[in-house]
């Protein structure tokens, strides 16, 4: 695909969870499907039709078995922030439909133990997870999600 061709993609709809410790800390898990060391936290693809808050709490407990009755929203981004894919990245996700995502961003705090997280979900995303200052998340992250990582840093800062 041509990088004109690329620009005429749209985005996917797609939420993100910040989930936090009691500690201030944040989750993140390492995809499996990367060999590069870059942590990110929870994310996925709103269904048509479904709530983004809803699609929130279904992504929390897809991606790390955590019940949504341990996690509380505390806050969510105003706007939808979107990142772009790298051009060599867009053929080989979602059928090369999308340019990258749009994404609703969900500030939780979770009231549960490490024990109530497990990521060997049905359809595993993580390889490994963490609890990470929220300070040190933008340097952990694939360079391509910086720029929507500092902006919910920027929107929950209030919270955290």
């Amino acid at each position: 695909m041509t990088p004109e061709e690329i620009a005429r993609l749209p985005y996917r709809p797609c939420v993100g969870v910040m989930l936090m410790n009691g500690q201030g800390e944040v989750f993140v898990g390492q995809r499996r499907d990367n060999n590069v060391a870059a942590w990110q936290m929870p994310q996925g693809g709103v269904e048509k039709g479904e709530d983004p808050r809803a699609a929130a709490l279904r992504e929390l407990w897809e991606e790390t078995g955590v019940n949504p009755e341990l996690a509380e929203v505390v806050a969510e981004t105003e706007d939808w922030l979107p990142y772009d894919l790298p051009y060599d990245l867009v053929p080989k996700l979602w059928k090369g439909r999308y340019r990258g995502q749009e994404q609703k961003w969900f500030l939780m705090r979770f009231h549960g133990a490490d024990s109530d997280i497990n990521i060997a979900t049905e359809h595993p995303e993580f390889s490994q997870w963490r609890w990470l200052p929220a300070a040190d998340l933008v340097e952990n992250i694939v360079p391509f999600k910086r720029d929507v990582y500092v902006a919910v840093l920027d929107a929950f800062e209030a919270h955290l």
